[in-house]
């Protein structure tokens, strides 16, 4: 097994351990009532707009999700939330030194000896959920099931369900599929943008990723025999049959969305096996985005 086909396999684990240890993190982590900003690059940024959309759902309070080079310098916020597997990342580390000592800072961090700790108020380590693929992967959805967990959501059945998920067969053969879109709503549009990346990440392979209601505004125009639509979460009405009539394959579950995510997962690496390639070195990426002054790497 590769790097990340075990530790897309090790995330039920890795969940409940995270879920375990929100309550010892609850005043660190975002109290009711704030104005919150979740930021994060690549992965994590798709992890803070699931968070974003959970915590205003559960009344918590107003939750803004940023890319970290994209933070508004004049917005006022009660904490920043930063997501970031390494701690290292150019963007995270440029953003909290401009927040320090201003704004509170709260991080999920995957390297508990990072550079990021000595920037932040309150680092919270997932040094378990920590990975060695570039790819990633387990520290992602754990960081969502410790945010998840903190806004009271019973993960009972999503970690049985990921149990279930990392041996389940596919819904999609790698050898016969030539494109996929995935589509969301409210919190799992950043679902549906991770699954778009990893299969871009491990595989070089075209996915794209909408709100599943902006689907028919336009890129339902790629959906063809050979092609899949998959969607996370809740189905806008007709959808599925407008999908069907275009040729492509529509997938979709009743399963907790995040569960339903390994499969995405697995999908990314069976796709880079198809195709050759080696899904714990993907082209042109490092486990890390560090630049030099001047934005080059």
């Amino acid at each position: 097994m590769t790097h990340v086909e075990r530790e897309i396999a090790s995330q039920p684990e890795c969940w409940r351990r995270g879920i375990a240890m929100a309550a010892a993190h609850e005043g660190h982590l975002p109290r009711r009532g704030e104005r919150v900003a979740v930021v994060g690059c690549g992965t994590s940024w798709f992890v803070a707009m699931a968070y974003a959309g959970l915590r205003e759902r559960a009344g918590h309070g107003e939750t803004d999700a940023f890319a970290a080079s994209e933070f508004p310098a004049g917005r006022r916020y009660d904490r920043v939330l930063v997501v970031s597997r390494s701690g290292t990342t150019t963007e995270v580390l440029d953003l909290l030194a401009r927040l320090r000592g201003g704004t509170r800072t709260t991080a999920l961090l995957g390297d508990p000896a990072s550079p990021a700790v000595a920037l932040v108020d309150e680092p919270v380590g997932l040094p378990f959920a920590d990975e060695r693929s570039v790819v990633q992967t387990r520290f992602a959805t754990t960081a969502l099931a410790v945010l998840r967990a903190h806004l009271g959501e019973d993960l009972a059945r999503a970690v049985r369900e990921a149990a279930e998920t990392v041996t389940a067969p596919l819904p999609l053969d790698p050898a016969t599929l030539e494109q996929v879109t995935f589509l969301g709503r409210q919190w799992t549009v950043g679902l549906a943008h991770e699954a778009a990346l990893k299969c871009r990440e491990a595989a070089s392979f075209w996915a794209e990723a909408y709100p599943a209601m902006d689907y028919r505004h336009g890129p339902i125009a790629v959906a063809a025999p050979g092609r899949a639509v998959w969607a996370f979460g809740a189905v806008p009405a007709g959808l599925a049959d407008q999908v069907s009539r275009t040729g492509a394959r529509f997938v979709h579950s009743v399963r907790d969305p995040m569960a339903d995510l390994i499969l995405a997962q697995r999908l990314a690496v069976a796709l880079a096996r198809h195709r050759g390639l080696a899904p714990d070195a993907p082209r042109h990426l490092t486990r890390s985005v560090i630049l030099a002054p001047g934005g080059t790497p």
